[in-house]
């Protein structure tokens, strides 16, 4: 028999899932749980607007309030775009963009798929060059009248797929760090060439250090 949808989960269906972080907290499901545990104000979502801080009063029984405007304003909703002549392929807006709607590679012109996009604006401070702007994509409408139930759900699919690809690439770099290590220590006479003995215990014992580290961390994973 299937549980029934926690507080937390019915709140976070009920966020455009745009992950853009202007809530104060770091995702969506964030701040789906941090208002199911009384942490959070109904009225931290500027992609939501009005309509979407209606829906968080009916799944939750608080009264309907204005949107903080500490977190910013309901406006049409966005997207990013890349100004070609000016992308240096650094790729510091890939890792940013937490639905991959980035594409490119090292020292290779970067481009936005637009329909991924959510307007999270999160590729814009990162972006050593300034070559990113934002377009409006919705016209005049905004909150949940610039953004539908199926982008949403879409945008939380993605945004799956962007953590766990992270998370892939995190175990990959840790592996990498371990083997070096154990590679290093496996061979220590030609890994250093220090005389000094004092020189020589310390140098190992960080090398050591890394890899134990890295051993916990693998394993946590």
């Amino acid at each position: 028999m299937n549980a029934l949808p926690s507080l937390a989960d019915r709140l976070n269906a009920a966020l455009p899932q745009t992950q853009c972080t202007r809530c104060a907290y770091p995702d969506c499901r964030g701040y789906a749980e941090a208002i199911a545990g009384g942490l959070a104000a109904i009225n931290q979502c500027p992609p939501g607007g009005a309509e979407g801080i209606a829906r968080l009063a009916k799944l939750t029984g608080l009264p309907v309030l204005p949107l903080n405007p500490a977190h910013g304003a309901e406006a049409s909703r966005t997207v990013a775009v890349i100004d070609e002549a000016w992308c240096i392929g650094c790729t510091l807006c890939l890792p940013a963009c937490p639905v991959d709607a980035i594409v490119g590679s090292n020292k290779q012109m970067h481009t936005v798929v637009e329909p991924h996009c959510t307007g999270c604006e999160l590729c814009i401070a990162v972006c050593p060059v300034d070559c990113i702007s934002l377009e409006n994509a919705s016209g005049p409408h905004s909150g949940w009248q610039a953004w539908s139930q199926d982008q949403a759900q879409a945008a939380q699919v993605r945004y799956a797929q962007h953590q766990a690809r992270l998370a892939r690439e995190e175990v990959s770099q840790v592996e990498r760090h371990e083997e070096k290590a154990q590679a290093t220590l496996a061979d220590w006479p030609a890994a250093t060439r220090h005389t000094d003995a004092a020189v020589v215990v310390q140098k190992r014992q960080v090398i050591e250090a890394a890899l134990a580290r890295a051993r916990a961390k693998r394993t946590d994973r």
